[in-house]
């Protein structure tokens, strides 16, 4: 970065920390929070040049502060209170809190006004020892944040996913990883999830990952809206992207994992509903496997260090629902599965015939879903519970027409059903045709039930 032999280096006694403040928000930072859209228009370049030294927040924007009008000057404040809010965008409420170690009896707390974050909004006494605060936070990215007990998850994390919602459901607050091998759609799953999902914020680390998956990010985002109380927002407000793609250094890829999952548990302290994608942690398990072999530890399994267990561990600890409401997070990954040959029909008996086709009927029009069209990119829940249903219904009747008649002289074979239900099986396979925008959650509902009225009648004539 510019050293020289004989140039003086001094430490700056911290470890590597974050700034945490206003501005966080549709920003990309590297893998130690280094604000790569500000670097990119003050050194008109590509990459990051050597030596550059950029605040992670800038220090001339105003924001608008408003007080908490609890908090007033002879007030006893602690780690965590909220003090002020200052609306980063339409979507985000930033709220201001003292930072975890700082208490004391508040001497002065700045009026209604526009500030920068290093201008000075409370002041605290504690035993005689006086605090100034500003709105930003410096916090050490591998120290913990505090909370006073982790809470029980009562919330299901929808993620507008059937093959997710339904089979492998997640709570909000839960941990998930999702494994899979190289180019089998780990990062479409992510990037579906922080689109989608009902979480108040996302914070997406791209850990290693190629630098056309982040590039895309950044493209498809900003043009991607959500619908607040009858407006049109992009969902980029309520976004944040730690970036560290392949070719950027290994020691800030490592890095970039502890950078996301503190700026997470940041905006959970707020009690905001946290999402926080890691992409992808085999990448993030090859940088310490790097670094590992560069210190001249012993290695363990495959070159990877001894303590690659317990880091892991350590960060999935990080996640979860804490005493202020927050949820987090989830790490990348992947869903696999495996379809053989299927056998001939003739030889199945008429019942196996069924659950083959009913199968078949649930691979194809349930658990497919095409993230290009307008009306399956995103599957309310509603609409995955109606679906699925029918689809159970269906096969519950027919497997019931099948051996009800089994003994009597007309007996009903698949054949029978599949000859005279055809429009029925159809409107099945149409079910993910219904758009939740233009439908809407009535229509749908009641479409649904209609179906399987339809259904009902049509298996009572066809057993009389």
């Amino acid at each position: 970065a510019g050293v020289c032999v004989g140039d003086p280096v001094l430490r700056t006694g911290k470890p590597l920390s974050v700034e945490l403040g206003p501005g966080i928000m549709g920003s990309i930072f590297d893998g130690i929070q280094r604000p790569l859209k500000d670097i990119t228009e003050l050194t008109k370049n590509i990459y990051i040049p050597r030596g550059i030294n950029i605040p992670a927040l800038g220090r001339d924007v105003k924001w608008d502060f408003t007080p908490s009008k609890h908090i007033r000057v002879g007030s006893h404040v602690t780690g965590g209170d909220i003090y002020g809010v200052v609306t980063e965008n339409s979507l985000i409420q930033h709220k201001i809190m003292v930072p975890p170690r700082s208490r004391g009896t508040v001497t002065y707390i700045a009026p209604p006004g526009h500030y920068d974050i290093s201008d000075v909004v409370l002041e605290l006494d504690f035993e005689d020892t006086k605090e100034k605060l500003t709105m930003m936070q410096v916090w050490p990215v591998r120290q913990t944040r505090p909370v006073a007990e982790k809470l029980m998850a009562n919330y299901p994390l929808l993620t507008g996913q059937r093959v997710l919602d339904a089979l492998f459901p997640c709570v909000q607050g839960g941990t998930t990883a999702i494994p899979g091998a190289f180019g089998c759609g780990k990062t479409v799953i992510s990037q579906s999830l922080s689109k989608y999902s009902n979480s108040d914020v996302i914070i997406y680390v791209g850990c290693g990952e190629r630098g056309n998956e982040m590039s895309e990010v950044l493209r498809d985002f900003p043009e991607l809206t959500m619908e607040v109380d009858g407006r049109t927002e992009t969902i980029m407000k309520r976004t944040a992207l730690v970036a560290n793609t392949s070719n950027m250094p290994v020691a800030a890829r490592e890095a970039s994992i502890y950078t996301g999952i503190t700026l997470s548990e940041y905006f959970r302290d707020m009690g905001y509903h946290v999402s926080m994608m890691a992409d992808s942690t085999s990448r993030w398990a090859e940088a310490l496997r790097e670094i590992s072999g560069r210190l001249a530890e012993m290695p363990a399994d495959s070159g990877y260090p001894a303590y690659l267990g317990a880091r892991l561990a350590s960060f999935y600890e990080r996640l979860g629902r804490g005493d202020r409401g927050w949820e987090g997070a989830r790490a990348e990954g992947e869903l696999r599965g495996t379809l053989t040959r299927p056998p001939p029909q003739a030889s199945l008996a008429e019942a196996d015939k069924i659950t083959l086709e009913v199968a078949k009927l649930i691979k194809d029009d349930f658990l497919q879903q095409n993230g290009y069209s307008p009306y399956d990119r995103f599957c309310p829940f509603y609409k995955t519970v109606g679906m699925l249903h029918n689809m159970i219904t269906f096969y519950e009747l027919a497997r019931h027409a099948v051996e009800a008649t089994a003994q009597a002289e007309r007996k009903v074979t698949w054949a029978t059903i599949r000859e005279h239900l055809g429009d029925i099986m159809y409107k099945l396979s149409a079910m993910k045709f219904k758009d939740p925008v233009k439908d809407g959650e009535a229509k749908i509902t009641a479409d649904y039930a209609q179906l399987n009225e339809e259904m009902q009648t049509a298996f009572r004539n066809l057993e009389d």
